[in-house]
């Protein structure tokens, strides 16, 4: 494994905190955009004259960009760095948020399209910088990182429509754009002194150049054939697995309010309730998978648990739906933790960091375009079957190959470096 940047020499003290207090200002506004727009979608489709499939339109933009744009996203962040490469994020953030509240169709979706690429780019960064800096505190880190993705996801969700009754929906979703201010503020120094670091620190060849970081090809070559032969297998496991998790994830927030609406009789209001702490616990869950790994449970015990708290809400709304709030917390904790435990492998069993880049592109790739599909089939399963136990026995399904994934993904590595 290559020893450029050194993880240990950096991952220390005041420096390595307000690094962490950056990353997690950035992290913030990976996934707050996406979800500030559904709580007042009725009303942008209103103003701007838009179909339900037009507005449909605006909230799969960036998902779909997700999963058309990763591979890009990542020869970006091996070129530019991901110092530079999330600060354009940031940057790509706010213009988008602000370009989507213009009022006008055209400015709505061109800013929908802006906010999924320059996501997309944060998506693939972040997993890299932790790789490098957070490699002893992988898992603590990776928690943090989608525990404050979701706290960014369940502030704008709350608070969207209070700022819209108050300043219109132009000015509630373009409000959200100071927290990619803040987060600029807050990684533009973080990010020179950590490229600057990484400068002083890089190997030199002769005559005193630089020599470049090595390739993920370098780094897999590096490795015996039976190692890379491990991570390759390692990087399948885990896109069959992130796309369980993605189309599980999608297909729920879209359509579990419905659910809880037609199988309990809830009101739509009650039902939108009922359905919050699916993202809000998703908060508790990022947090459990460190403090689980950190009391020596093995990545299989943890995987397997958060396996089995997911697939509790499919089959317990098919089972017991009287017990709803309950499958909704667990799945809700558990989506947040499994995600923890997806991306923590990544890190952690990456030979190097340019092998962790092209593995996260390459999950991400693969869960984002099952992601795209989960709404839309998951509606036309419903459509087909006249209700929802055909719909949730798919998503129960979906599930279960995500465990048996996982099951095999989050053994213990054989040989080095997998």
């Amino acid at each position: 494994m290559t020893s450029y940047p050194s993880p240990s020499a950096r991952d220390d003290g005041a420096r390595a905190g307000l690094l962490l207090a950056a990353l997690l200002l950035v992290a913030l506004n990976l996934r707050a955009p996406i979800t500030s727009l559904p709580p007042v979608v009725d009303d942008v489709a209103a103003s701007l004259g838009l179909t339900s499939a037009g507005a449909g339109l605006l909230t799969s933009v960036p998902v779909l960009c997700f999963a058309l744009c990763t591979p890009l996203a990542s020869v970006l962040v091996a070129r530019a760095g991901p110092e530079l490469s999330l600060g354009a994020s940031m940057v790509g953030i706010l213009a988008g948020t602000l370009l989507r509240s213009g009022g006008s169709v055209p400015a709505a979706l061109a800013g929908s399209a802006v906010l999924g690429v320059a996501i997309t780019i944060g998506n693939v960064a972040v997993p890299v910088v932790i790789t490098r800096d957070f490699r002893r505190r992988a898992a603590a880190v990776t928690g943090a990182y989608s525990a404050t993705m979701n706290l960014g996801s369940t502030f704008t969700t709350m608070l969207t429509v209070p700022l819209a009754t108050a300043f219109g929906w132009q000015w509630a979703l373009a409000g959200w754009g100071v927290l990619a201010v803040v987060a600029i503020a807050a990684w533009v120094p973080a990010g020179r002194r950590l490229a600057a670091r990484g400068r002083a620190a890089a190997p030199r060849g002769e005559g005193g150049a630089r020599v470049r970081p090595p390739s993920a090809r370098a780094e897999l070559d590096a490795l015996d054939p039976k190692a890379r032969s491990a991570v390759r297998r390692l990087v399948v496991l885990l896109s069959v697995a992130f796309a369980g998790q993605a189309f599980g994830y999608y297909a729920v927030t879209a359509w579990l309010p419905e659910i809880l609406h037609d199988r309990l009789g809830m009101s739509a209001a009650g039902a939108g309730s009922a359905a919050a702490p699916f993202q809000l616990c998703a908060v508790a869950g990022s947090f459990l998978v460190p403090a689980a790994f950190s009391r020596g449970l093995s990545a299989r015990a943890v995987a397997m648990l958060m396996a089995a708290m997911w697939i509790s809400l499919p089959l317990g709304l098919l089972l017991a739906p009287g017990l709803w709030w309950l499958w909704v917390g667990l799945a809700g904790a558990a989506q947040g933790g499994n995600f923890t435990v997806i991306f923590t492998l990544v890190a952690q069993r990456s030979p190097g960091v340019a092998v962790a880049r092209r593995s996260s592109a390459v999950v991400q790739t693969a869960g984002y375009g099952c992601a795209v599909l989960a709404p839309t089939v998951m509606g036309a399963v419903h459509e087909a079957s006249h209700g929802w136990t055909v719909p949730l026995a798919l998503v129960a399904g979906v599930l279960a190959t995500m465990a048996a994934a996982m099951w095999v993904a989050s053994a213990r590595p054989a040989v080095d470096g997998a």
